[in-house]
């Protein structure tokens, strides 16, 4: 597999392709994001298990997002029965959740690591009656917090476009694993303007819920303008995974070798 090196503003393309084919399908991928937030919701009414059932499922959800994607851009509406024909070959089944128990451990051993070396401080927020200090387990939660995050970003780069690779292309996970990471070093610009960008979207849509407060607003009022909104937000990210794939692994991107041509 040959990944594409595309051009940094290629993270906002992603974005903004991503919100035309929720264009075309609005309803389909507004129920699919509003399944994901039920999925998300449940498993945090299981400590503990729930979350760790919902990491080894991500790579299923995501291949699901990507079939559904591919299906819009087909022009195929998107009907019920339709969201879990991905997931009818067994095979492709049991792959995807041997990636979801690899990702899930993975997230374990990075928490680990991210924990060792800060025991001894997260220790001391405890007294000797075993009385929590509260602001002394914040402070001493930061340090294993911005390690972890680095961390995730190598998990993610891993696991990023193992799903599609494994799913439609049927190759190995350690494969699969190898190619994500390289598609993602060799296009880190894009993905970082990719992220940045995320990060201002759902920070402008936080200042909006801040603004309505500050005009007297209800809290319960703010939530229930802001629920679809999140929802809507949510489902043109899981749109933007697959132009983010297809323009990497597909022929149809602009790359820096094929701008740099152009411009001769």
């Amino acid at each position: 597999m040959q990944a594409a090196i595309l051009p940094i503003m290629s993270g906002w393309l992603w974005i903004q392709d991503g919100f035309k084919l929720f264009k075309r399908q609005p309803m389909a991928m507004f129920f699919w994001s509003l399944m994901t937030g039920f999925f998300i919701t449940v498993s945090y009414l299981i400590p503990l298990l729930g979350q760790m059932a919902l990491i080894a499922c991500t790579p299923l959800l995501t291949f699901i997002t990507l079939c559904a994607c591919r299906n819009i851009t087909n022009g195929q509406p998107m009907l019920l029965p339709m969201w879990l024909e991905p997931l009818r070959d067994i095979n492709t089944r049991k792959r995807l959740l041997g990636l979801g128990f690899a990702y899930l451990a993975c997230c374990l051993a990075g928490g680990f690591i991210a924990t060792l070396p800060f025991i001894d401080s997260l220790m001391s927020a405890i007294n000797s009656e075993g009385a929590i200090d509260e602001d002394a387990l914040i402070s001493a939660m930061r340090g294993p917090f911005i390690t972890f995050g680095l961390l995730y970003i190598l998990i993610s780069a891993l696991f990023w476009h193992a799903p599609a690779l494994i799913g439609w292309h049927r190759i190995k996970m350690t494969q699969a694993l190898f190619f994500s990471m390289v598609a993602c070093w060799r296009n880190k610009w894009p993905f970082l303007v990719y992220g940045a960008s995320w990060a201002a979207i759902f920070f402008a849509v936080q200042t909006v819920g801040s603004f309505l407060s500050a005009l007297g607003l209800t809290p319960g009022m703010v939530q229930i303008l802001l629920t679809p909104a999140n929802i809507m937000v949510a489902a043109v990210l899981y749109c933007s995974f697959y132009p983010a794939y297809i323009s990497v692994f597909g022929a149809n991107y602009p790359t820096e070798n094929s701008d740099q041509a152009a411009n001769l």
